[in-house]
């Protein structure tokens, strides 16, 4: 089970890039999330939910985050996921701009930790660990769903 738990927990393997393995957990979350936005509009809400469970049992199974520790190792990626595939709810459909600006928008609230994201950054455990990635997914949805309310079409670009 530890091997598989570490699978899970490492994004598939991502977490172990040799640099910004946050960053690679991300680009692989939009690069499969883009697919999943393609399928019924239900299917990414789904695999939100889905990473997040099984987030918090790979983290648990794979032992990083024993007694409430706060330490959120960089190898342990699926946060990024779960989050990443969260902002990418906020978009009508998967185009170029649109992904990049969920992407950027994500990896910025997830580096820089305000207000609610950081303090979810800061309660241990798996739960922790997971709790910051889908605030910041959390909001950069609502960013991108308020500016293609205000702006409509502006991240449709692409074909």
């Amino acid at each position: 089970m530890n091997a598989l738990a570490r699978l899970v927990a490492s994004g598939l393997g991502s977490g172990y890039a040799p640099r910004a393995p946050g960053t690679a957990g991300s680009l692989l979350a939009v690069l499969t999330g883009a697919g999943l936005m393609l399928l019924p509009p239900w299917a990414l809400p789904l695999a939100v939910l889905v990473a997040s469970l099984a987030g918090l049992w790979a983290i648990r199974a794979a032992g990083v985050a024993e007694d409430g520790a706060h330490e959120d190792p960089g190898w342990v990626v699926i946060d990024e996921v779960a989050g990443q595939w969260l902002a990418l709810v906020g978009l009508a459909r998967p185009t170029p701009l649109g992904l990049l600006a969920a992407f950027l928008l994500f990896r910025l609230l997830d580096i820089v930790k305000p207000g609610p994201v950081g303090w979810a950054d800061r309660q241990g455990g798996a739960a922790g660990i997971m709790a910051d990635d889908l605030i910041a997914g959390a909001l950069a949805a609502g960013v991108l769903w308020a500016v293609r309310s205000r702006w409509p079409g502006i991240l449709e670009w692409g074909p």
